[in-house]
């Protein structure tokens, strides 16, 4: 019947009928993105790089993506494959990758630096306050180090700024990667 039609009302969050009759809104949040590219199922990576994992945001959470890179993991220096992955969480997706609902939100300006005299070893320095970096940039950068045999330990990774602010120690659980909104800590690290 034509006057008992039913409209939302944003503000309200509530479904009304035009009989005066409220009824509760209920907000449905699946995504249709697969959150996977066909590349995934891609052979060995090209002889002229090593494959690596980074985290990229996709239906809103992190989910890994694999890259070729010109530093291997297990023989370089860990600044460089700091600096690799980093240049990869800059980038952005390829068609396959965006296609299936890939993006990053780690900023292009963003730099990463060795640990400063007196840091903790294994410490990274950012060219940003990590805390001043947008959230999902942050879990992206912190999963991305922490699961890198090369840079994290224990899930964590030891992130300072340029200031003269002490490094802290970031955490990537299973609640970094779906709940983007903050990053667990492990507060700061005392200097040596």
């Amino acid at each position: 019947m034509r006057g008992d039609q039913a409209y939302a009302t944003p503000r309200e969050g509530r479904l009304r009928r035009r009989t005066g009759r409220t009824l509760p809104l209920i907000h449905i949040s699946a995504s249709r993105m697969p959150c996977r590219t066909t590349s995934a199922q891609a052979t060995a990576p090209p002889s002229e790089g090593a494959a690596v994992r980074i985290y990229l945001v996709c239906a809103s959470q992190l989910v890994t993506v694999e890259r070729t890179v010109g530093v291997d993991e297990s023989r370089s220096d860990p600044l460089l494959i700091a600096q690799a992955l980093l240049s990869e969480l800059q980038r952005n997706p390829d068609a396959d990758e965006r296609r299936a609902g890939f993006s990053t939100d780690v900023p292009a300006g963003l730099r990463v630096a060795d640990a400063r005299e007196g840091d903790p070893q294994g410490t990274l320095r950012l060219s940003e306050q990590p805390d001043d970096l947008p959230a999902e940039a942050l879990a992206q950068v912190v999963c991305s180090y922490a699961e890198s045999e090369s840079l994290g330990s224990g899930g964590s990774v030891l992130l300072g700024g340029p200031g003269n602010y002490t490094p802290r120690g970031y955490l990537c659980t299973s609640e970094t990667k779906t709940r983007l909104g903050e990053v667990p800590t492990l507060g700061a690290v005392k200097l040596s």
